[in-house]
């Protein structure tokens, strides 16, 4: 008798670790999305990171005795047909708005829609790298052997720390199966766009 209820409280003990253990990877799962924002803004990947201002603002002072020097990067990833050539490096006053763009070229024999995430180093020049008009802001649809300058509208702050010389603005372009009537629009629009 007492060797038949030795296995009964094994089985228990161990369905309740397993139960346990899948509550504890459904609570994780769970969990991942916002650890994975909090990730992001940290280490100063995708537009959630970056200060994004309207349209239009100016910066109250431009700091003319200080000069950054901001480089720019691209990589296309993702089975996406396109090639970029980053615009050359920039060296800016902190306050300054400046204007550059990336040149890009589908390779293709049909229009692409492509996304672009962009990314800043160091991570502590992060929020002080303030972008008004970007390409990335939403999908872009570049039509068969298409090459268009797409524009970045940007300023850095006067705030940035004075021991952060050099930025680097990245871009990630990978490809994104969705109707090209709808890109160009943010997924809002797309979404309440009718039709």
């Amino acid at each position: 008798m007492n060797r038949s209820s030795a296995p009964g409280r094994n089985n228990r003990r161990t369905a309740l670790w397993l139960g346990l253990l899948v509550g504890g990877m459904f609570g994780f799962g769970y969990a991942l999305v916002p650890l994975y924002n909090v990730f992001c803004q940290i280490a100063g990947i995708g537009d959630a990171a970056i200060q994004v201002a309207e349209p239009g603002s100016e910066s109250k002072t431009i700091d003319q005795e200080r000069l950054i020097t901001v480089e720019f990067t691209g990589n296309v990833v993702g089975g996406l047909p396109w090639e970029t050539e980053p615009a050359r490096k920039v060296q800016v006053h902190p306050g300054e708005n400046v204007r550059i763009a990336f040149r890009t070229t589908n390779l293709s024999d049909v229009a692409v829609v492509g996304q672009a995430v962009p990314s800043i180093t160091p991570t502590r020049a992060t929020k002080h790298f303030i972008k008004t008009e970007c390409f990335c802001f939403s999908n872009q649809t570049l039509a068969a052997n298409e090459t268009r300058e797409m524009p970045v509208l940007f300023r850095v702050d006067t705030d940035l720390p004075r021991e952060v010389k050099t930025i680097t603005l990245s871009y990630a372009f990978y490809r994104v199966d969705a109707d090209p009537q709808t890109a160009g629009t943010t997924p809002a629009d797309a979404g309440t766009s009718s039709g």
